[in-house]
């Protein structure tokens, strides 16, 4: 099993596009939404859910009045205010801390788990699909990611598929960590700005940390050569495979518009052809990091 996760210091750089578009080239794969805090892979890829499973988070205090004394302890180590005079918990101020629960004399607080989203199993046009929805201004998104990714996993192993291509979120905070822990190899996707090359760094520091081979892909190459040869450079630097360039196209827009990939929104034009070259790349490349060489030519094909 090797898994391919595509990822961004920032959103809006076509990770996802660039994901579907990956997933319709590639045999034998079970593809992932691992941006549980906004997915949006579901949007090209139409899968059709088979399964649907509540996600359980952190809990929420819960005062059993029977048992309260109404000492006083729980507000007083309450730092969020969500405990009133009458001893009722305020579930949007409560922020599932559990002190309350851990401090109370008389053991009158239940801490139960709150439904915080769904995740899903699905048929999709390129192949099974794993994906979640984390409620609104709800937290556990790294959780969540974990439990998807290991999902994905026994999915394709049931299936008997050899990859998994995950879509992963953007950034580098601990949903990107639950994303890349245990990857075979990441494609780090970057705008030609210059806090594209600093969030390029950061997640470059990020893959180094894990030991998991990082590749760049630089897009929107045209609307600022002169930094997307500053990005070549410093992905030199670290050791990263430079997959190539894809330049600013409207057709990424226009093919989200009709719920398909760029490959089925039209049959060829520069654009695709850059695309293609890039999974070829990938497919082809030895990926190199401090552990050897993955080769992922006969996982990826």
């Amino acid at each position: 099993m090797r898994e391919l996760v595509i990822l961004s210091g920032k959103g809006g750089t076509g990770k996802t596009s660039l994901t579907a578009a990956f997933a319709s080239l590639a045999q034998n794969n079970v593809i992932c939404d691992a941006d549980v805090d906004a997915a949006d892979l579901h949007l090209l890829a139409q899968p059709e859910v088979k399964t649907t499973t509540d996600f359980m988070g952190g809990g929420i205090a819960e005062i059993v009045t029977d048992s309260c004394i109404e000492c006083g302890t729980c507000r007083e180590v309450c730092r969020f205010d969500a405990i009133d005079e009458s001893f009722t918990v305020n579930p949007i101020s409560c922020e599932g801390c559990g002190v309350c629960v851990d401090m109370c004399p008389e053991g009158a607080i239940d801490f139960p788990p709150q439904k915080c989203g769904e995740w899903f199993i699905s048929d999709s046009r390129f192949g099974p699909m794993v994906h979640a929805r984390l409620g609104i201004a709800e937290e556990n998104s790294g959780k969540l990611v974990s439990l998807i990714r290991k999902e994905a996993r026994e999915l394709a192993e049931q299936k008997g598929h050899d990859l998994l291509i995950t879509d992963g979120p953007p950034g580098i905070g601990c949903p990107v960590i639950a994303s890349i822990s245990g990857a075979t190899a990441l494609v780090i996707v970057v705008e030609p700005t210059v806090s594209g090359i600093h969030d390029m760094l950061r997640v470059a520091e990020l893959a180094k940390h894990f030991q998991i081979p990082g590749m760049v892909l630089v897009n929107k190459f045209d609307l600022n050569q002169e930094l997307t040869a500053s990005i070549e450079q410093e992905a030199a630097k670290l050791n990263m495979k430079v997959l190539g360039r894809v330049p600013f196209d409207t057709i990424f827009v226009k093919s989200m518009v009709k719920g398909v990939n760029i490959f089925e929104y039209e049959e060829d034009s520069p654009t695709l052809q850059a695309v293609r070259g890039i999974w070829e790349k990938i497919v082809n490349a030895p990926v190199l990091n401090n552990m050897g060489v993955v080769d992922l030519k006969a996982t990826i094909q």
